[in-house]
């Protein structure tokens, strides 16, 4: 038991918070709490001053957290805020005509009806988009409906408890700097909640002829009279994915996949998985028995909201139980520029990645003699590059056809994919046999992630790994000497600042260390390039593998997390 009791102001905080809380759920939550807490409950007053210490931000992804009262959680009563800010910005620049969508996670139809009545109360247009949908399709609507904003309700791949609120703008990109500002500072000159006009009705239900139109744009990405026989096993992973998929496959030719069965209708609990992402151990581990039951070529899976896609392949040299291997998000970005240029040798624009992706891209760009950006973590900074032909980032995200979709999509890579992987086995290859053929023409660029959960407020216990690190940077990681750091909290003419560390060391190798801005992680990237010597790529990924293993085991230490 405390001896100090709860500190006055969260108190008031929360006893004011629970006056104008307009949903019963979170004020019987939030009530609940108050008098653990006014009892002197310590595990009561450490979640109260978590939830009023501080409020949800735009961050890599617009706002997420988990579902609850309070300004550093997701409720009704942020939500009905943030919406009053962005109709409050739209006004003042002249602008009405706002699309809305959601998924299926706990509490996002209720956002999404909150985010319509502000927008509608404020006399703007919302049109709302028929049912749960995949983030890609919202994108897509942004721009085929010729609106000036668009609200995503969903949290993506975070965890069950979570939700979020993703904005876009006209160009059908997310909102970033200095329009995130912006947005911010229209949300604080809000007054109290109850002044916040909200429409019983006045917004419109899109039809659906804009989930068929992007349904036909995604299916179009795979070229005509190109192959087609691929067996595949897919996964929504509990998400909004399947309809909208199965629907694009079949526009585009594809035979009908075999659907996870277990996986295949949305659930916000996720009952199947530990975490709704594939990149996480044991997601696809249903996808992998059904491949292998069934034979498959492929495995494609997406996480709840669709804008991420993940594959698997049978590698028999991997040396898993079942034969087969996730493919890296370098992996498969890399694939996908290489096929596009392949299919269209003078690929015109530009071509761009994050700066905690691999840097093979810009060596296959630079070979093609095309344009590479390295931008900030995050498809709000990807999806802004000028002239854009195609971008992904690490975290299985690809942006195939940025004239439909300027964000990543993962239903249209699926379908890029699926062209790939059914091209290679007509000419008696594989993807894993052309990643081959890329180590030997370029080096192999081997990649791998730590990521380290954090305990406690996640923004404190990564602001302290990362001010350990720029007090006490390493000096070598992995038995490699740290040749440079490039510091990027500070930013550049070129690119705004970001919390980030870059380490380049001996022998071509790369880290790269940053928060998470949509999980309570430290998240670490890493690269070692490896020659290709007489052909010999095995050797070249065991020599690669080691490194990697050995940058892995010195990072907790160095960031003062052991």
């Amino acid at each position: 038991m405390s001896t100090t009791g709860p500190h006055p102001s969260v108190l008031e905080e929360a006893q004011a918070w629970l006056a104008e809380d307009p949903d019963a759920q979170t004020r019987d939550e939030l009530a609940a709490l108050l008098r653990r807490a006014e009892a002197g409950e310590e595990a009561a007053l450490a979640d109260l001053g978590d939830r009023f210490g501080d409020r949800l931000r735009f961050g890599t992804a617009g706002l997420r957290g988990a579902v609850g009262a309070g300004p550093n959680r997701m409720n009704r009563a942020v939500v009905i805020r943030v919406t009053a800010g962005l109709a409050a910005l739209l006004r003042a620049h002249g602008q009405d005509t706002v699309v809305v969508g959601h998924d299926a996670r706990h509490r996002s139809a209720d956002f999404a009806r909150d985010t319509c009545a502000v927008l509608a109360g404020a006399g703007l247009r919302a049109l709302a988009l028929p049912g749960p949908c995949p983030t890609p399709l919202l994108a897509f609507a942004v721009r085929e409906l010729d609106a000036d904003a668009g609200v995503m309700v969903t949290a993506s791949h975070n965890p069950p408890p979570d939700n979020g609120y993703k904005v876009y703008v006209a160009d059908g990109a997310q909102v970033a700097p200095p329009a995130e500002a912006e947005i911010c500072a229209e949300i604080d000159a809000i007054g109290p909640l109850a002044a916040v006009p909200l429409a019983d009705s006045g917004w419109r239900l899109v039809d659906a002829d804009v989930v068929s139109s992007y349904v036909s744009r995604a299916a179009a990405v795979a070229r005509p009279n190109t192959a087609r026989a691929v067996r595949v096993v897919y996964t929504p992973l509990h998400g909004v994915g399947r309809d909208v998929m199965l629907a694009t496959l079949a526009r585009a030719g594809f035979p009908e996949p075999v659907v996870v069965a277990e996986q295949a209708a949305p659930d916000p609990d996720f009952p199947t998985v530990a975490f709704p992402n594939p990149e996480e151990p044991g997601a696809m581990d249903l996808a992998l028995a059904a491949a292998i039951e069934t034979g498959a070529d492929l495995v494609i899976a997406h996480d709840p909201d669709a804008d991420r896609c993940a594959i698997a392949v049978p590698d028999p040299r991997a040396g898993t139980p079942t034969g087969w291997r996730m493919l890296s998000g370098d992996e498969v970005g890399t694939l996908l520029a290489t096929h596009l240029l392949r299919r269209e040798p003078r690929l015109a624009g530009v071509v761009a990645s994050s700066i905690v992706s691999s840097s093979l891209l810009a060596r296959i760009a630079e070979r093609h003699g095309l344009a590479h950006v390295e931008t900030l973590t995050g498809f709000k900074w990807i999806s802004r590059v000028e002239g854009l032909s195609y971008g992904y980032e690490e975290a299985l995200g690809y942006c195939v056809d940025p004239q439909a979709v300027r964000d990543k999509d993962g239903i249209s890579a699926a379908v890029l994919v699926a062209e790939l992987a059914a091209t290679a086995l007509a000419s008696g290859t594989t993807l894993v046999g052309l990643l081959d053929d890329l180590a030997t023409d370029y080096g192999l660029h081997a990649t791998d992630q730590l990521a380290v959960r954090l305990d406690g407020p996640t923004t404190t216990t990564a602001t302290a790994a990362m001010r350990h690190l720029r007090a006490t940077p390493p000096v070598e990681l992995g038995g490699r000497r740290v040749e440079s750091v490039d510091d990027l909290l500070e930013g550049s003419e070129a690119q705004p600042g970001t919390d980030a560390l870059r380490y380049r060391l001996t022998g071509a190798a790369r880290v790269v260390v940053r928060p998470s801005g949509t999980e309570p992680k430290l998240k670490c990237y890493l690269e070692v390039v490896q020659p290709v010597v007489a052909g010999d790529v095995d050797s070249a990924r065991r020599t690669a593998a080691s490194a990697l293993l050995a940058i892995r085991a010195d990072l907790p230490a160095a960031a003062g997390l052991q």
